[in-house]
């Protein structure tokens, strides 16, 4: 069992979904508050940092030699311990409202499944360096499950599957305990590449992830529409080097997303097989609830359901279902205890 200081839940207590792409904070009492970008602008001359969040993430491609925009977090963990410091202290302080306290605020951190002890100690440290009196680790999809409000405590097997920038995590959920999980790499970041790859493959053209991104969410699909979706887009033409324009069309987003998300299909049956016949009845009765950026991708909970052959819901309100169910654990710890990663197990094994 997970251990935690007994001590009064204080009113600015924060939960927050450390995301590859984003980061989320829940302020407790309030809700979410902040929903900046994971990056951090830094002069690599003073090596003091230039900005934070959306304004850093603006700079982005477009910034000097000496200025980078960094993304402190790679599929889902610490690959920057400094600047997610900077990152951490800068949301800590934002949700507070720039106020000095007494106390730092106790914090729940979510983290994708089957991390490492190193890596969960590396977020709990970075966030305590940053100004938290406490850091309790609390597994993503949990989390989302949580957030969903979907029956974690009971014994009744729940399938979800939490499609964000840097990692896909799937769990099978029962009795306050994760029974199956797995995380894969195949995520929003993922998808950024493949475009970038059939663009350059079949259009001979060089664009960024930044036009990555907007394609695949103006246009992206898994499934065929009523209507063609078309974007416009441009970048460098790979053989004159000059700039050039293109049109994508949402078929186009299909063929190129298709080898990620037969991994991604793969991953989920690797947990389908390891989960047991009884909780298996329950996911084929109850179905996968799916959340995170991924699930707004077009068409997606069809074909989920189409090739797994059970019911597929998107949470409400997706993008934020982790960041919730975090929120909830600050309101009220003592019934989700049992899934917090321990800080005496942490040092213990590593």
């Amino acid at each position: 069992m997970a251990r935690f200081s007994k001590s009064t839940f204080f009113s600015n207590d924060i939960a927050i979904d450390l995301g590859t792409a984003n980061t989320l904070v829940y302020v407790r009492g309030k809700g979410v508050v902040i929903n900046e970008p994971s990056v951090v602008a830094v002069n690599d001359k003073t090596h003091q940092v230039v900005a934070v969040g959306k304004e850093a993430k603006i700079m982005s491609g477009k910034t000097p030699a000496h200025i980078r925009a960094v993304r402190p977090l790679s599929h889902g963990v610490i690959s920057d311990f400094e600047v997610t410091e900077e990152l951490l202290s800068y949301l800590i302080n934002k949700a507070q409202g720039g106020r000095t306290r007494l106390f730092g605020p106790r914090i729940v951190i979510g983290v994708p499944t089957g991390v490492t002890n190193v890596q969960s100690r590396a977020v709990r440290d970075a966030a305590k360096n940053a100004g938290a009196r406490e850091a309790i680790i609390l597994e993503e999809p949990v989390a989302g499950a949580i957030g969903a409000k979907l029956p974690v405590a009971e014994a009744v097997g729940t399938m979800v599957l939490d499609i964000g920038g840097g990692t896909t995590d799937i769990a099978v959920i029962a009795l306050k305990g994760v029974v199956a999980s797995k995380s894969s790499q195949v995520a929003g970041d993922r998808f950024n590449e493949n475009i970038i790859d059939y663009v350059r493959s079949e259009f001979k053209l060089g664009i960024g992830e930044r036009t990555a991104e907007e394609v695949k969410i103006d246009i992206g699909s898994v499934m065929p529409l009523g209507e063609t979706l078309t974007r416009s887009i441009r970048g460098r033409d790979l053989a004159t080097g000059l700039p050039r324009e293109v049109v994508l069309t949402d078929a186009h987003i299909r063929d190129a997303l298709t080898p990620s998300l037969d991994a991604l299909m793969d991953a989920m049956k690797e947990v389908i097989e390891a989960t047991p016949p009884e909780l298996l009845s329950d996911v084929l009765q109850h179905g996968v609830t799916v959340f995170g950026g991924g699930a707004l991708l077009r068409g997606l909970p069809e074909m989920l359901a189409k090739m797994l052959g059970v019911p597929v819901h998107v949470a409400p309100d997706p993008l934020t279902a982790v960041v919730r169910g975090a929120g909830i654990v600050t309101e009220n710890p003592e019934p989700y205890e049992e899934f917090f990663i321990d800080e005496e197990d942490i040092l213990s094994e590593a």
